[in-house]
């Protein structure tokens, strides 16, 4: 019965698959795209959270999954708007675009395509490879004539390979969500009238001059009266003395004036 080359290279020679079996695992011609659509809907501002709601509704009813949704209400001069994000599948992709034709004007519709064959190639390949490898590992535990060195050696090694397997799964599932179903971003802006934008916005326009002109003006007379006060007070004082002052002088001249 062979012994069990001790080593982490030794156990990484034995367990590693030959290289022949990692190559070569892409099809000729195939080729994984990763398809991006973006929409600009303008929609009534009432009605606009509606309309997200809506399609976010929709989308429960084919082949599609949220990705994420935002709703923002109208305050003050802030117009109301949102967005929706979606994964849609290829097959269900026209019916979701009629649906959101509906909820308003498409006035922007942009396309956009991302090559992620050598990305999806690379990742199968070392998913395939590190499979072989982890399944190699095993088979050396089962292995009777194991020593308890070696054991520990291939156990660490197994945890490490079972680690990056995992790691390159996940990564592949993103890719397959990228490239096997389409990924719809819609913003919803609200619909601006004419009659807002041309006769009320100068009006607002004025108003907020006529606050702004107002609010300069009660400063510049508050600076005024501030500063005028304090002389106010003395010439009010010093006018009283001065009027006391005359009389008394007055008083004094009449006394002394001779009689006829």
């Amino acid at each position: 019965m062979d012994k069990v080359s001790t080593g982490g290279d030794a156990i990484s020679r034995m367990a590693v698959p030959p290289a022949k079996m990692v190559a070569g695992t892409a099809l000729a011609g195939s080729r994984y795209l990763a398809v991006r659509q973006k929409l600009v809907v303008v929609a009534a501002g009432a009605e606009l959270a509606k309309s997200v709601e809506a399609v976010v509704a929709f989308c429960g009813t084919i082949q599609c999954e949220v990705i994420s949704s935002n709703i923002t209400s109208q305050t003050g001069e802030l117009a109301p708007s949102g967005s929706v994000s979606l994964r849609v599948r290829p097959g269900d992709v026209d019916k979701l675009l009629v649906f959101v034709r509906k909820q308003g004007k498409v006035a922007q519709h942009i396309t956009e395509t991302e090559d992620k064959t050598t990305n999806v190639v690379d990742t199968d390949a070392r998913i395939k490879n590190l499979t072989e490898f982890r399944d190699n590992l095993r088979k050396m535990l089962a292995r009777p004539a194991v020593s308890v060195k070696d054991l520990v050696e291939i156990q660490e090694k197994l945890e490490e390979v079972q680690a990056e397997l995992d790691g390159e799964t996940a990564r592949r599932k993103d890719l397959a969500n990228e490239t096997e179903k389409v990924t719809i971003e819609i913003e919803f802006r609200a619909e601006r009238t004419t009659t807002s934008v041309s006769a009320f916005k100068p009006i607002g326009e004025a108003v907020r001059e006529s606050a702004s002109v107002l609010s300069e003006s009660l400063a510049s007379l508050i600076t005024v009266v501030v500063a005028v006060i304090p002389w106010l007070i003395v010439i009010v004082l010093g006018g009283w003395f001065l009027v006391r002052l005359w009389r008394r002088v007055r008083r004094k001249r009449a006394g002394t004036e001779p009689v006829a």
